[in-house]
């Protein structure tokens, strides 16, 4: 039986329904090594940056397929950024009406054309190398799915805010990389690249997350593939508001989305894997108490009771219970007091 079918969780369903198929490509046409395909959504501002990036290391149209999928913006024209960046260089397909960033991602998969697949969100960019070091990665062992590098955390104004830790000193296949994938989120989207077949064994991104599902891909990959990884500083992930994580932030809806997604993948985890599902639970309840006493000093209480919550639905730990009555007693007295 193929592992997609006995692949389920208790609470959320059976998983292969929730992830759309990525089709073969059997046209028989030439293909490129890499498809780099920009799924955008109002990111017009950010957007000469990322194509920047990865024009700069642009090996030709028999290498390299670079594309942006965008999912009907209303707020800028990235079609006329294309068209004045990119100089028929960059192709451009727009969704007839918003689907979502899911459903937009799955469009992306299908029009990649490339045996290495970047997404590359619209908001985020790549530095000099990225694309070298990540093909020597792969062509190291075809055994590897996936290869990932170190990424940098920005602003909006592209100012270095802080990194990534270190995985390993020198390149390579991240040992013990199913579990240490699934104790915590450590790829950003733009710091990954993943071979076509891959998504093709393994579907789409899973629909039931509107955060995190990328997290749930990559373990979903660690799962069945080897992992490399390449130590250097070579993708930007920007935080902002208007990202997808950043408004879904205040209310602790990305970590309730965290939790399902620890609930969706504990499900494929081998026996001896499994204590990476409860340090997961138990890292992202700290990370909930942490942001609950962030907003209750900004005087956010309705923010911090979301945090409240979210962190005991994710871990009820003896660790986890002695903060959060610590910090329910910070609520009481400011509630009291007002």
């Amino acid at each position: 039986m193929p592992w997609e079918d006995y692949i389920s969780d208790s609470l959320l369903g059976p998983a292969s329904i929730f992830r759309p198929r990525v089709l073969p490509i059997t046209d028989g046409e030439p293909r490129p090594t890499w498809s780099i395909i920009v799924p955008t959504f109002n990111s017009g501002r950010f957007l000469e940056q990322t194509l920047r990036s990865v024009l700069d290391q642009d090996s030709g149209i028999a290498q390299m397929q670079i594309e942006v999928v965008d999912d009907a913006s209303t707020r800028d024209d990235p079609a006329e950024i294309v068209r004045r960046l990119g100089k028929g260089r960059v192709t451009f397909y727009r969704q007839p009406a918003n689907v979502g960033h899911i459903r937009n991602f799955e469009t992306c998969l299908n029009r990649a054309r490339g045996h290495l697949v970047h997404l590359l969100h619209g908001d985020d960019f790549v530095s000099p190398g990225f694309y070298a070091a990540l093909e020597r990665g792969f062509n190291a062992d075809q055994n590897v799915g996936a290869a990932f590098c170190r990424h940098a955390f920005v602003d909006s104004e592209s100012r270095f805010r802080s990194s990534s830790a270190l995985e390993r000193v020198e390149a390579g296949c991240l040992e013990n990389g199913l579990a240490r994938l699934a104790e915590e989120q450590r790829i950003t989207t733009p710091s990954i690249a993943v071979r076509r077949t891959v998504y093709e064994h393994l579907g789409a991104f899973d629909e039931r997350l509107i955060c995190s599902e990328d997290w749930e891909m990559w373990v979903r990959i660690a799962a069945q593939y080897e992992v490399w990884y390449e130590p250097r500083l070579l993708a930007s992930y920007r935080m902002h508001e208007d990202s997808n994580t950043g408004r879904h932030r205040r209310l602790a809806q990305e970590l309730e989305y965290s939790r399902q997604a620890i609930a969706i993948f504990r499900g494929y985890l081998p026996k001896q894997f499994r204590y990476a599902a409860r340090r997961a639970r138990n890292i992202y309840a700290s990370v909930a108490l942490t942001t609950a006493e962030e907003f209750w000093l900004r005087g956010d209480i309705e923010a911090m009771d979301a945090h409240l919550k979210c962190a005991l639905r994710l871990s009820c730990s003896p660790r986890i219970l002695m903060r959060f009555c610590r910090l329910f007693s910070k609520r009481r007295r400011t509630v009291s007091s007002k």
